[in-house]
């Protein structure tokens, strides 16, 4: 799992750097779903909340998802 985390996090910078707003707000949401596996609920909300906000302001049909995720985790927390 550590791998996956450093590849996503390599991802979020390249998705940064070319400006890939909805690459950017997946990465976060695939971050936020391994902290939630991890049990780092916290964790998981910082990447979750901006991915949210990224979505919601693209109108991308994620957001429901991602908020769904979100709502669950908070839950957790």
């Amino acid at each position: 799992m550590d791998e996956a985390i450093a590849l996503y996090k390599e991802s979020l910078e390249i998705n940064e750097r070319i400006g890939n707003v909805q690459g950017k707000a997946m990465t976060l949401r695939r971050l936020g779903d391994l902290a939630e596996q991890q049990g780092e609920y916290t964790k998981a909300i910082s990447y979750l909340q901006p991915a949210l906000e990224i979505l919601q302001r693209l109108q991308s049909p994620h957001a429901e998802s991602v908020s769904a995720s979100l709502d669950r985790v908070m839950g957790n927390s």
